[in-house]
């Protein structure tokens, strides 16, 4: 979205508490509350999308830096990012799981930890974890459960951002967590793809962690070992500096309604 675009969205949000609009280069990326939303603005926001056109997002800062960061130190960069629908989710999930693993040159004992580690699948790309339907009306009042949890939270703010859901807002505003491991675009492009096959909903977002609303998680181990899967070739984080083991991974997502990523 340019300069305008943002601005006459705003224009058409009249009760919005007091904010602004921020970005770099001159670039505006999004709208930043000046203070911790009052209980019930991510759901409001939430449900005037479809009138508005902007996402609201729950924004953490990086510790509790003075600066707000990235929002609000100038470190968002929207002409950085490469369009998500420019990228094939499932192949760059692929390419991810296959370059796990320390950069140097592996021995034998090497492969056989890492092996161990992404058990039981090793080294093989398992494909896709099977889609799970869900009713848009399912997702969205799931992401507003969690919203209404999450608000709570002094050191939050609400973004918004002109884009036409979660994985969208953050390639739009110029978001760069993850950028030690991908280009946000290219994660973007795997997020609008549980958008659509597990009804995810990006709900906060931080300094280089997202948190996800999940209206349908897997409720067995082998359905969560494929979900999983995914997760690690996104975010290989969660277990080479976390549980250890795709297999310790899992079982954390079973059941569960919020996916949380972070990271280094």
């Amino acid at each position: 979205m340019n300069h305008v675009d943002l601005r006459r969205l705003l224009a058409d949000c009249p009760d919005l508490p007091p904010g602004r609009v921020v970005g770099a280069d001159e670039v505006p990326a999004m709208w930043v509350g000046d203070a911790a939303p009052a209980p019930g603005l991510w759901e409001t926001l939430h449900r005037a999308h479809p009138r508005t056109g902007l996402w609201p997002l729950l924004l953490a800062p990086l510790d509790r830096s003075a600066d707000f960061r990235p929002w609000l130190s100038g470190e968002l960069s929207p002409p950085a990012v490469t369009d998500p629908a420019r990228h094939d989710p499932h192949e760059l999930l692929r390419t991810w799981w296959d370059g796990l693993g320390p950069e140097e040159e592996e021995g034998e004992d090497e492969e056989e930890e890492l092996g161990a580690v992404l058990a039981p699948f090793g080294r093989t790309w398992p494909g896709a974890a099977p889609s799970t339907p869900v009713p848009a009306t399912d997702a969205d009042e799931c992401a507003r459960i969690r919203a209404s949890v999450l608000e709570s939270a002094p050191n939050l703010r609400i973004g918004l951002v002109a884009a036409p859901g979660g994985a969208a807002a953050l390639a739009a505003c110029g978001w760069t967590g993850p950028a030690n491991h991908a280009g946000t675009g290219r994660i973007a492009a795997v997020l609008a793809d549980w958008e659509h096959r597990f009804g995810i909903r990006v709900v906060r977002a931080g300094f280089d962690t997202l948190e996800l609303s999940v209206p349908a998680p897997p409720t067995t181990r082998e359905a969560a070992l494929r979900v999983a899967a995914e997760h690690v070739a996104l975010c290989p984080d969660q277990v080479f500096q976390g549980t250890g083991s795709l297999t310790a991974y899992a079982d954390l997502l079973v059941g569960s309604h919020e996916w949380m990523f972070w990271w280094d």
